[in-house]
C-alpha cells in the first residue's frame, strides 16, 4: 500500500481504547541515567584516544601579535599543537572567531596543560563593540563583512499606520508608555558542546552531543573528506541542547582535523568557560511600548519599537503585538549587532522576549482602566482555548479568593506581600516529512522499534517503544527501542518542538503495518479479518473470541522476520499549541527578595503519549522561565569586551532552593486525536507571570530582567 493510500487508513486509537498511551509511563532511559550507566559524548572512551582542547582569546576585539604553540608541543604527552587556520592577525568578535589554537594530548589534564602553555600576545582594540553605544560610535567599524555584510544597526520594516495609532492613543481612557528589556541568556547545557571522532581507514564513527543525528552525517563526512555512507553518527544520550546543538560547530571541525592529523580517536568537548563564550545564546532585546485601552477593557492602539541583541546574529523577536488582539498597531523591530557570538535558536526563539514586553503592557493597561488583569486578558484574546485555560490556572492559583484583584496589595507589618500574575503562550508545534521507523517482529515474540531519532532528555526513547507496544497490546518493556544512531531509519532534527509531531506518526505507521501483517497470518490460523482483531494484555483475539498469546501469534511467522517501514503521516499530526500560566510570589519589600511560592501551567498538546513525560516537560518550562526571570544574564566588561559571567558561580541559574510548588496540568479538554510537540510552549510566559505577580503583590513594576532585589527596591522607590 503506497504512503498516499495509507494516510487516511492509519489512525490513532480512540483515547478510551488506549491502554498505554495517554497514561503515566516510567521512562525507559530513567534507570540508566540515575545509576550513571547512560553514556553521553563526554563519557565515550576509545582505546588509544587523545584529548583535544581549544585555545581562545578572552577579549572581543584584539590585534594578535603572537600565537606560539611550540611550548605546548614540547610538553611530554602532547601529540598535537597547531595555530588555528594557519594564524590570523586579529580577533573580530568574542566567540568562534576567538579560537586561535588547538592542542591534543594523552590525557585531559595534559591537554589542559598544553592549552595553558600556548603563548598569546595581543592588544585589545580601543572599542570592544559590545554595547549599542559602542557599535554606533562615529568611528565604529562595520562588524559584518562579506556576503552577509551590513550596518551595525538595522532598523527593520515598519508595519501599520503610525498616525492612526497615535490618533487612537490620544483618545484612550488608559495609556501606558514604557520601556522593557530582557538580557542575553545562555543555554547552559549541562553537557557542553563537542564530540568524539574515531576514524578507521576510510570509515568514521562520530559521537556528538547533538540535536540532529541523521542530518549530522553529511556535515562530518565533509569535514573528514569521506562519503556519507562511510560515516556513522551515534548519540545515545545528550545533556541538553535547547536549540544550540544543531551543527557540528567549530569544535566539531577541530576534532575532525585533529583526528585526521594524529590518526587516533579524538575527544574534544568545550569547557564551561568556552561554552559561555562560543556556544550561542538567547538574544536580548529592548522594547518600547505606547499603548492605550478603553474603559470597557479593550486594547485600542499600540505603538511598539524594539531592538534585538543577538551579537553577530540578528536576534529573535516576533513583531508586536504578541498573542493579544489590538484594534490598531504600529510596530518596528530592528537588530543591533555587537562583537560577541551570534544568537542561536533557544526554546521558542523570540517568544519569551516578546511575552515579557507584551504581558507587562497588558497588565499595566488593565490596572490603568481599573480592570481585573485576568478579565482584561480574556477580553483581548480571540482564542477560546486561552480563555478556558486562564480560568483553570486562576482557579488553581486561588485568584478568585485573592484580595488584590484590581489594584496592588500592601506589605504586612514585616514588609511581606503576596501577589498573583498571569501570562499566556502559543507555539507552532509543527512537523515535517523525513521521519521513518522500522518495526521488526521475530518468531520468538521479540519486537524492536528502530529510528535514528535523538532523545534530548524529553522522552523520545520511551514513545519509540510505547507506540508500537500500544498497537500490539504489549507492555512497554515488551518492545525494544533503538534510537540515536544514523544507521537506523532516518529522523528529523529536534527543533521547533517538531520531534514528536514528526516521529510519532511514522512509528504509528510502522506499528499499524506490522499489526496488519501479523493479522494476515492470523486469518488463516484462527479466522477473522484484518483490522478486526483485538490486541490486549499480550493476547490477540478475533471477533469470535478465539485467542492466541502474542508469542504464539508470532510463531506463525515460522523462520521469517516481519519487517515494516513507516514514514511520516500528516493526518496523525496537528500543529498549534496553547498554554496559560499563573504565578504566586512573596515579596520582601525591605530587601527586594522575591520568592516564587507556586506556579501553575496548563498546556494542550493533542494526544499525550506519556502523561508523566508531558508533566515533566511542563515543569521544566516553568523552571526555565523562573530562572530566566529572576537570575540569568550575560555580563560583559564594556571596556575590554571580557566576559564576567563565564562560569556557573557568576552566571546564576535557579536551583533547588528556588523551586516553588509546581502544578502541571494537561488540558484534557483539548480532544485532538493527533500528536503535537509541547516542550517549547511551556517556557514562554512564566517569567512574565512572575513579573506581574510582583506588581500585584506590592506595586513594584520591574520592567527589566532579571528581576533582582535591587530592581525590586528601585521599583518601590527604595534604591
Amino acid at each position: 500500500m503506497s504512503p498516499s493510500n495509507r494516510e487516511a487508513d492509519v489512525v490513532w486509537k480512540d483515547r478510551k481504547d488506549l491502554a498505554l498511551l495517554n497514561t503515566d509511563q516510567v521512562r525507559l532511559d530513567g534507570p540508566g541515567k540515575v545509576t550513571g550507566h547512560a553514556l553521553y559524548s563526554h563519557d565515550i572512551r576509545i582505546p588509544n584516544m587523545v584529548y583535544a582542547r581549544l585555545v581562545l582569546v578572552p577579549y572581543s576585539r584584539t590585534k594578535l601579535t603572537k600565537v606560539d604553540v611550540a611550548p605546548a608541543a614540547a610538553l611530554a604527552g602532547v601529540v598535537h599543537a597547531e595555530v588555528w587556520d594557519g594564524g590570523k592577525e586579529a580577533v573580530q568578535f568574542l566567540g568562534d572567531d576567538s579560537v586561535v589554537a588547538v592542542v591534543a594530548a594523552e590525557s585531559p589534564e595534559l591537554a589542559e596543560d598544553a592549552a595553558r602553555a600556548v603563548v598569546l600576545e595581543f592588544e585589545p582594540e580601543d572599542n570592544p563593540m559590545v554595547t549599542r553605544g559602542q557599535v554606533t560610535a562615529n568611528d565604529a567599524p562595520q562588524l559584518r563583512q562579506g556576503r552577509r555584510g551590513g550596518p551595525n544597526v538595522e532598523e527593520g520594516r515598519a508595519r501599520g499606520d503610525e498616525e492612526d495609532v497615535l490618533e487612537l492613543l490620544a483618545t484612550a481612557d488608559g495609556v501606558v508608555e514604557q520601556d522593557y528589556s530582557v538580557p542575553i541568556q545562555h543555554h547552559v547545557c549541562l553537557e557542553t558542546h563537542g564530540c568524539v571522532v574515531h576514524v578507521e581507514g576510510t570509515k568514521a564513527t562520530v559521537y556528538p552531543s547533538t540535536q540532529m543525528v541523521s542530518d549530522s552525517v553529511g556535515m562530518y563526512a565533509g569535514m573528514l573528506n569521506l562519503s556519507q555512507r562511510d560515516v556513522r553518527v551515534i548519540c545515545q544520550n545528550m545533556g541538553g541542547g535547547f536549540g544550540s546543538k544543531f551543527g557540528a560547530g567549530l569544535e566539531g571541525l577541530a576534532a575532525c582535523r585533529v583526528a585526521l592529523a594524529v590518526e587516533r580517536p579524538v575527544h574534544l568537548m568545550l569547557d564551561r568557560r568556552q561554552e559561555f563564550l562560543m556556544a550561542g545564546n538567547r538574544s536580548g532585546s529592548t522594547q518600547s511600548y505606547h499603548a492605550g485601552a478603553s474603559k470597557d477593557g479593550k486594547i485600542v492602539a499600540l505603538k511598539a519599537t524594539a531592538e534585538k541583541y543577538g551579537g553577530m546574529g540578528g536576534g529573535a523577536l516576533p513583531t508586536p503585538p504578541y498573542i493579544y488582539e489590538v484594534k490598531k498597531r504600529y510596530a518596528q523591530v530592528g537588530s543591533v549587532y555587537t562583537a560577541i557570538d551570534a544568537n542561536r535558536a533557544m526554546r521558542a526563539p523570540g517568544h519569551p522576549q516578546a511575552s515579557f514586553g507584551m504581558e507587562s503592557v497588558v497588565d499595566e493597561l488593565a490596572y490603568s482602566v481599573g480592570f481585573d488583569p485576568l478579565e482584561f486578558r480574556k477580553l483581548n484574546l480571540d482564542s477560546e482555548v486561552h480563555l478556558r485555560q486562564l480560568d483553570r490556572v486562576a482557579q488553581e492559583i486561588g485568584w478568585n479568593e485573592h484580595p488584590n484583584r484590581k489594584e496592588p496589595g500592601k506589605p504586612d507589618a514585616d514588609g511581606m506581600a503576596e501577589g498573583i500574575g498571569f501570562g499566556v503562550s502559543q507555539w507552532g508545534a509543527g512537523a515535517r516529512p523525513g521521519a521513518h521507523c522500522e518495526v521488526r517482529i521475530e518468531a520468538d515474540g521479540s519486537v524492536t522499534s528502530s529510528v535514528a531519532v535523538q532523545d534530548l532528555g524529553t522522552g523520545s526513547r520511551t514513545y519509540v517503544a510505547g507506540i508500537v507496544a500500544e498497537e500490539l497490546g504489549l507492555p512497554l518493556h515488551g518492545v525494544t527501542a533503538k534510537i540515536g544512531d544514523s544507521v537506523l531509519p532516518s529522523s528529523v532534527a529536534s527543533g521547533g518542538s517538531v520531534t514528536t509531531g514528526s516521529q510519532a506518526p511514522a512509528i504509528q505507521d510502522a506499528a499499524v503495518q506490522a499489526r496488519r501483517a501479523l493479522e494476515a497470518k492470523l486469518v488463516d490460523a484462527i479466522g477473522g479479518e484484518v483490522d478486526a482483531f483485538t490486541w490486549k494484555n499480550g493476547e490477540v483475539a478475533n471477533a469470535d473470541g478465539q485467542k492466541l498469546s502474542f508469542r504464539d501469534a508470532c510463531a506463525l511467522l515460522g523462520g521469517e522476520t516481519l519487517t515494516t517501514m513507516g514514514e511520516f503521516q500528516p493526518n496523525l499530526h496537528s500543529g498549534g499549541a496553547h498554554g496559560a500560566q499563573a504565578a504566586r510570589v512573596r515579596v520582601d519589600t525591605l530587601t527586594g527578595h522575591v520568592q516564587v511560592l507556586k506556579m501553575v501551567c496548563i498546556q494542550d498538546m493533542g494526544l499525550p503519549l506519556n502523561r508523566a513525560a508531558v508533566r515533566s516537560q511542563i515543569n521544566g518550562g516553568m523552571i526555565g522561565a523562573l530562572s530566566y526571570g529572576l537570575f540569568e544574564e550575560r555580563v560583559l566588561d564594556h571596556d575590554f569586551g571580557f566576559m564576567l559571567s563565564d562560569q556557573l558561580e557568576d552566571y546564576k541559574i535557579a536551583g533547588i532552593q528556588e523551586m516553588p510548588e509546581m502544578v502541571a496540568i494537561i488540558d484534557d479538554d483539548d480532544d485532538f486525536s493527533t500528536t503535537k510537540g509541547v516542550a517549547e510552549a511551556t517556557g514562554i510566559p512564566g517569567h512574565s507571570a512572575i513579573a506581574n505577580a510582583i506588581y500585584n503583590a506590592c506595586g513594584a513594576r520591574v520592567r527589566h530582567l532579571p528581576m533582582t532585589p535591587d530592581k525590586v527596591l528601585a521599583a518601590l522607590g527604595r534604591s
